[in-house]
């Protein structure tokens, strides 16, 4: 079948570039690439649980039927939020199918014509995307660097009239960086300039908090802050995610989120996932106690080892060793592989050039032998 030579040509630019996405197939590597962070994807107790859930509710069914306006709002959907919106001391909570469409359906609806939104320069890309739709002004700040924001809110500050919101937005994990934040600065300066502060928690949920709430909660702001994304595909290991915040804002996405309202609703059982690994958080705090070691163990190989300058600097599931050059990250990547740890190269253009690196997730499961042997081996293929 014909295929287009624009699209051909851009496929071999990549294959070139050494840059050319690949599905990879599964093995049974030391695991330092899922961002299954305490291992509730490959829990027997929730696996078993959540059935039990189903039993329970007598809900012997496959899918939704339909979208949540139609026939898709089963009684797991009403419950399961009711208990994430106590969890994380909101007013509400609204299910999305994946953060993707949590992000997309947000950002293309609430700012308004000749609102302006301020973003991470390193922002996912699905909040990106989402405000590529939106009908707002858009503007890019340096990562993580709310001087340069502030000179930017206060040229808006000046010119805009009373009716137009602000929006800021982050994250409060970074994906590629496992970076964050000076969240108390910036939750400052967005009351300071009368802005709405918006947060993707996706890779902080599980990780920070005493019950694994986030970085938000950790910090007492979750009254100060818009609008959460809470993403269960990391943390929570199983599928969807939850946008926070007044019961106003979920009113408004259930009448104008497209990609919440044009979409068929999540199954029983993945709304029943989302339930039970909730209630682990909140009762079995065992993992979240050993990621919280682990992560500090890491580091401390990693200064001992003297890797401290290839490493961003992070306390979250997250450290990437910055290696430049999509050849050599990717060798260095196998040599890994074959030494037994499954470690995941990031290329650009996913990140900039320059700023390729091995992306390292630390799991709750990780022993501290796995932990030594990884650093030790990247320390010998880089010296």
């Amino acid at each position: 079948m014909k295929f287009p030579k624009s699209l051909k040509q851009k496929l071999e630019t990549r294959k070139v570039n050494n840059a050319l996405r690949k599905l990879p197939v599964s093995n049974n590597l030391v695991d330092f690439s899922s961002n299954d962070y305490l291992g509730f994807s490959k829990s027997e107790q929730i696996f078993n649980q959540t059935h039990q859930l189903l039993v329970d509710r007598k809900l012997k069914q496959n899918g939704a039927t339909g979208s949540r306006l139609l026939s898709g709002n089963h009684i797991l959907y009403q419950e399961t939020e009711a208990l994430i919106s106590n969890f994380h001391q909101t007013e509400s909570a609204l299910i999305f199918n994946s953060g993707y469409d949590a992000n997309v359906g947000f950002f293309s609806c609430v700012p308004q014509r000749n609102d302006i939104i301020f973003f991470d320069e390193l922002s996912h890309a699905s909040i990106r995307d989402g405000i590529q739709m939106s009908l707002a002004k858009s503007y890019k700040f340096k990562h993580n660097d709310l001087a340069d924001l502030e000179i930017r809110l206060q040229k808006c500050h000046i010119e805009r009239s009373r009716d137009v919101a602000i929006y800021i937005v982050t994250e409060s994990v970074f994906s590629m960086d496992g970076d964050s934040p000076n969240l108390v600065a910036l939750v400052s300066l967005c009351e300071k300039y009368n802005a709405l502060l918006v947060i993707d928690e996706a890779h902080a949920l599980g990780v920070f908090g005493k019950k694994g709430e986030g970085l938000v909660q950790q910090l007492g702001f979750q009254d100060r802050v818009f609008a959460r994304i809470m993403t269960f595909g990391k943390g929570l290991g199983c599928h969807g995610a939850a946008i926070l915040g007044s019961i106003n804002l979920k009113e408004y996405l259930v009448n104008f989120a497209r990609s919440f309202i044009y979409t068929t609703g999540l199954s029983p059982h993945s709304v029943a996932t989302i339930n039970v690994a909730y209630t682990f958080l909140q009762f079995k705090t065992n993992e979240l106690q050993k990621l919280q070691r682990n992560i500090k163990f890491f580091k401390s190989e990693v200064h001992n080892q003297k890797l401290d300058s290839f490493f961003v600097e992070s306390d979250s599931a997250i450290h990437c060793a910055v290696i430049k050059g999509n050849t050599k990250v990717k060798q260095i990547a196998s040599d890994l592989h074959q030494k037994g740890f499954d470690v995941k190269p990031i290329l650009s253009p996913t990140v900039p050039e320059g700023q390729e690196r091995l992306r390292i997730c630390l799991h709750s499961f990780n022993t501290e032998e796995e932990m030594k042997g990884i650093v030790k081996f990247l320390k010998e293929l880089i010296d």
